[in-house]
């Protein structure tokens, strides 16, 4: 099954994203990560790291590839990072994906969860802003 990583400099955000995406879309077991934030010595402060980064890829992959979704470009930044980090192979199953946060994980979530491959999930991933952006754009 394709994975999922999501990729904040805010692990709050992060895991509140993922509790609104197994809430709206209930019953699907997919492989889903969070890379968020950076340790510190009380919790967790604001940032990304690579190498967290690269072991939410490690542990999402499953042999079918890795979407990743990230809130802001340098999380992008720090995935790009974490590719160089990894294995070749699996590099290469990974896809960085463009799309908003939230509604890029909640339909990547439900085409992963209905066995679709990573084309098909970065595809939806990248496709679910348009209904908000053609509804926004008309008022």
């Amino acid at each position: 099954m394709t994975g999922i990583v999501v990729v904040s400099h805010s692990r709050p955000l992060a895991r509140a994203a993922v509790d609104l995406v197994v809430g709206l879309v209930p019953g699907l077991s997919v492989p889903l990560e969070v890379a968020a934030g950076v340790p510190e010595v009380r919790g967790w402060g604001l940032g990304t790291d690579a190498i967290e980064i690269t072991r939410a890829i490690e542990r999402a992959d499953d042999g079918q590839g890795v979407l990743v979704l990230a809130d802001l470009g340098s999380g992008v930044m720090s995935a790009e990072t974490a590719l160089e980090l990894l294995d070749p192979g699996l590099a290469a199953r990974v896809r960085l994906s463009p799309a908003a946060l939230v509604e890029g994980l909640v339909a990547a979530y439900a085409v992963a969860g209905t066995g679709g491959d990573l084309e098909a999930v970065a595809l939806q991933a990248e496709q679910a802003a348009t209904a908000k952006t053609l509804r926004a754009d008309a008022t």
